[in-house]
């Protein structure tokens, strides 16, 4: 709960006309302040070039809250909130419109602040100029959303610059995966249950599988795509960030070294090719491109805990359907029987599968798989009970918890790990490899897996 403050709580959107915002930072905030985690003294200032007035914002941003808010949306709450929203035009790539945000705050008894930089990184430093000349924000809280760059050069660049003018311990570098309900309940799987905690490691499992796969295209999102790719879009942020929750050697530990460990001790193969394949849904929007839609990797991680355990990571987009889980594939204990499997549903679905071996009723012999459900999204009250991520991330913002947030040093080792895999693929001279859509990703993928367990296979 936000305790009370002297002050207003200034919550400051740049890039509040975006699709970000409309879909997700404005039904977040909305059911923060339907829970009452949001008191009266709070204060939206939303930034955009374009001349609206506050009611032009606020019906525009209505039928969003209205289709996306978790919690039941009245015209009472709606206006109440509405009461809390103030649009501000202004265009932040001139240093001089940072004065009316500065006089703004003024008028309005504001020094409580947090900053949402829902904008492309192109413009974090134009934004971190104009705060630092204006002094208009002082001792910011600062949330950045993934990409926080455009390469490894220019990301370390960013991060250095940001933290000279905010601090570094100011900076929330947001992964919204990190705030999802199931990535979260891997922890307290792991460490609230004497059965499994016992075998989490390369005694009792065989490999571990993550899969994001989506069955739409990339839709509206050509230009930051096509520059992006599979790769920086979905691995080296939120699937390495899952590996890393998954893996993390003491789950009761301090988070963040935890997840760097894991990092650090990340291998490929040796043989790119065993490890990385890559893909692009046939049709692809940009003729000529080489762009991935898809990417399979093969990793493994050199601690004792993990030796020779295969790590398998799938992303891909025009996919056969739409999935994003963990498996946890234990050993056979016999070699004609299929292994136990435990899975962990993310989205859409979320739940905790176990699949086991039983007697094949009615038989004196003969085994038969059986399968244990936990659902939590079929249950009614448990979904609505249940925080979005975005909803998550921000009130921890708020109160100042960062233990969910990405730190730089993990972010960096992900992308250089990520681009030196690129860099080995390309001059292995190593095709991407066309699929079709609507199918589960290129053939080739099947190289990576010595296993038969068919979540794998394509």
């Amino acid at each position: 709960m936000i305790g009370v403050q002297v002050s207003k709580i200034g919550i400051t959107i740049f890039g509040s006309t975006g699709d970000l915002t409309y879909r997700k930072l404005m039904p977040a905030l909305y059911n923060l302040f339907s829970r009452g985690l949001l008191k009266d003294n709070f204060d939206i200032c939303a930034i955009g070039r374009r001349d609206y007035s506050n009611k032009d914002y606020t019906d525009i941003i209505r039928s969003w809250i209205e289709k996306f808010a978790r919690l039941e949306v009245t015209e009472e709450k709606l206006l109440e909130f509405f009461d809390h929203i103030n649009y501000l035009k202004m265009d932040f790539t001139k240093e001089e419109d940072f004065e009316v945000l500065n006089n703004y705050y003024k008028n309005n008894d504001i020094d409580n602040h947090l900053v949402y930089l829902a904008v492309s990184p192109t413009f974090f430093e134009e934004i971190a100029v104009g705060i630092e000349k204006t002094n208009c924000i002082k001792n910011p809280k600062i949330i950045l959303e993934k990409p926080f760059g455009d390469s490894l050069e220019n990301a370390a660049y960013l991060s250095k610059r940001l933290d000279s003018v905010f601090g570094k311990d100011n900076i929330y570098r947001i992964d919204h995966y990190l705030g999802k309900e199931m990535v979260r309940n891997i922890l307290t799987i792991r460490t609230n249950n004497h059965m499994i905690s016992n075998v989490w490691d390369k005694s009792s499992i065989d490999s571990i599988h993550i899969s994001a796969l989506e069955t739409v295209g990339i839709d509206g999102r050509v230009s930051y795509y096509d520059e992006t790719g599979a790769l920086m879009d979905m691995v080296t942020n939120h699937l390495l960030q899952i590996l890393t929750i998954v893996a993390m050697d003491d789950p009761l530990g301090n988070i963040h070294e935890q997840q760097y460990n894991v990092l650090k001790d990340l291998r490929p193969v040796e043989d790119v090719s065993k490890s990385m394949i890559l893909g692009q849904y046939e049709n692809y929007e940009v003729v000529g491109s080489d762009t991935e839609t898809y990417a399979a990797l093969k990793l493994f991680i050199d601690n004792d805990r993990w030796e020779d355990v295969p790590f398998f990571i799938r992303t891909g987009k025009k996919c056969d359907n739409r999935e994003v889980e963990v498996a946890i594939n234990f050993k056979r204990k016999f070699s004609d029987i299929d292994p136990d499997v435990l899975i962990i549903k993310v989205q859409p679905t979320e739940g905790v599968y176990l699949e086991f071996n039983i007697k094949t009723p009615g038989e004196e012999s003969g085994v038969t798989r059986a399968k244990m459900e936990f659902c939590q999204s079929c249950d009614d009250i448990f979904r609505q009970n249940t925080p979005e991520a975005y909803e998550r991330m921000i009130l921890a913002s708020l109160e100042g918890d960062d233990s969910w947030f990405s730190k730089w040093d993990q972010i960096e080792l992900s992308w250089k790990f990520i681009e030196e895999l690129k860099r080995k693929y390309k001059e292995a001279n190593l095709p991407v490899y066309i699929y079709k859509a609507g199918s589960s990703g290129p053939k080739e993928s099947n190289n990576l897996a010595d296993t038969e367990d068919q979540r794998w296979r394509t």
